[in-house]
């Protein structure tokens, strides 16, 4: 993963969400730890891992509706978007 959400373009961002979404079934827990532990400092959405694990309800869970969600915050919060 790269260090800032700025740096990445959004297909590039969803890339990444998916095989973290993937990596959670089969990756190592130290490994796993150290992909969600990027994912929340990158995103620095509130919700941070649960944004994966414990979605509000009716939330799409997808790696694409996960990123929209993490886009609308940043914009709303003054943070930057993707990198064009």
């Amino acid at each position: 993963m790269k260090k800032a959400f700025s740096e990445y373009t959004e297909i590039e961002f969803i890339s990444e969400l998916d095989h973290l979404i993937n990596a959670c079934g089969t990756a190592s827990d130290d490994d796993l730890a150290d992909l969600l532990e990027k994912f929340e400092s990158i995103t620095r959405h509130p919700a941070g891992s649960d944004l994966i694990y414990y979605p509000e309800p009716g939330a799409d869970t997808s790696a694409e509706g996960i990123t929209k969600t993490i886009k609308e915050w940043r914009a709303a919060n003054g943070l930057p978007g993707f990198k064009a």
